[in-house]
């Protein structure tokens, strides 16, 4: 997992060890650079791609499931659209 300085914490680090899960957080008062910024606009732009949908930007449903399924129904058109445009 990789994160940003705002979870460079032991205790972060113990619980994610404990989980099994290898991490890559970047320390606090360490110079900038450390390339993890590279990833990061990837998920930002997927998580507001995800929120294009007026649906999902104002949630209305009251039931996690459905939003859960409407968000489902988001992340397969937008790998529609990303497929579509790499093979047309």
């Amino acid at each position: 997992m990789q994160g940003d300085r705002a979870y460079d914490s032991q205790p972060h680090r113990n619980w994610l060890r404990s989980l099994g899960i290898a991490s890559d957080l970047a320390r606090r008062r360490t110079e900038h650079g450390s390339g993890l910024g590279v990833y990061r606009w990837v998920v930002e732009r997927t998580l507001s791609w995800l929120h294009q949908p007026r649906r999902l930007r104002t949630r209305y449903d009251r039931r996690d499931d459905i939003h859960e399924s409407f968000m489902a129904i988001g992340a397969s058109l937008i790998c529609w659209q990303f497929l579509n445009k790499s093979f047309c």
